[in-house]
């Protein structure tokens, strides 16, 4: 079974993963493994699956963050529309920057076993992913690649954690995750808990950071844990 220490749970370290080139990637070797195999199939069916996102260390995760909590940033609601920063609450803007952008310290990113993915054949001259809903919806530039994923991603060892909402992430159906090492390092999570991730974030510029502490225990119950597994079976929240 793949073990997880806290550096690396956390995104402080990156010794867990390899750089790839072609195409570009990080993961964990067999996460990386198990996607090339994937990255095989697909191209046999005339997709030309890439990766746009997968291994982020935590101070990227941060910069992320900090541009979206300050408003530098657009945030989207759950239907990819663009949301009014001004209106929202300080708990209201921890949430919406969480809806889309995992929470620094916590998010899968970190671990190596997550990639999201899209396919470059299917767009047109000029086109740049957006990884908002419309791209998956019926006639959306991806539809097709997201049926060909639900037929095929089991069977190379993926799942999808954000199938659905349970009050957390929004839904994202081009964010795979590794079913073996991907539980491995949730199993590990839950056993450190909040306090971890509460030591971590009290040593980062985190904008927002006090009230973030003050909410840890609900966002790491949205945003950590509540998550679909492998088989489309929620995890204990």
């Amino acid at each position: 079974m793949e073990t997880f220490d806290e550096w690396e749970l956390t995104g402080r370290t990156r010794t867990h993963v390899t750089q790839y080139a072609q195409p570009r990637f990080a993961a964990r070797p067999e996460v990386a493994a198990a996607f090339l195999l994937l990255r095989e199939a697909a191209a046999r069916d005339g997709i030309d699956l890439l990766p746009i996102a997968s291994f982020r260390p935590l101070e990227n995760q941060l910069g992320i963050w900090n541009r979206k909590f300050s408003g530098e940033k657009t945030l989207f609601d759950q239907e990819g529309k663009p949301r009014d920063y001004a209106s929202l609450s300080p708990p209201d803007l921890v949430r919406a920057v969480l809806g889309w952008s995992g929470l620094p310290g916590a998010t899968r990113r970190h671990w190596g076993t997550d990639i999201d993915v899209f396919d470059r054949a299917a767009m047109p001259p000029g086109y740049h992913t957006k990884l908002l809903p419309e791209e998956v919806a019926p006639g959306g530039v991806f539809e097709r690649l997201h049926a060909w994923l639900d037929e095929h991603i089991e069977r190379f060892g993926f799942f999808r954690p954000y199938r659905v909402y349970y009050g957390g992430m929004y839904p994202e159906p081009w964010h795979l995750s590794h079913i073996a090492s991907g539980e491995a390092a949730l199993a590990a999570y839950r056993r450190h808990g909040v306090d971890l991730l509460a030591r971590v974030l009290r040593e980062t510029d985190m904008l927002g950071r006090e009230l973030v502490l003050e909410m840890l225990p609900e966002l790491f119950r949205d945003h950590v844990l509540s998550v679909d597994r492998a088989g489309g079976v929620a995890s204990d929240m």
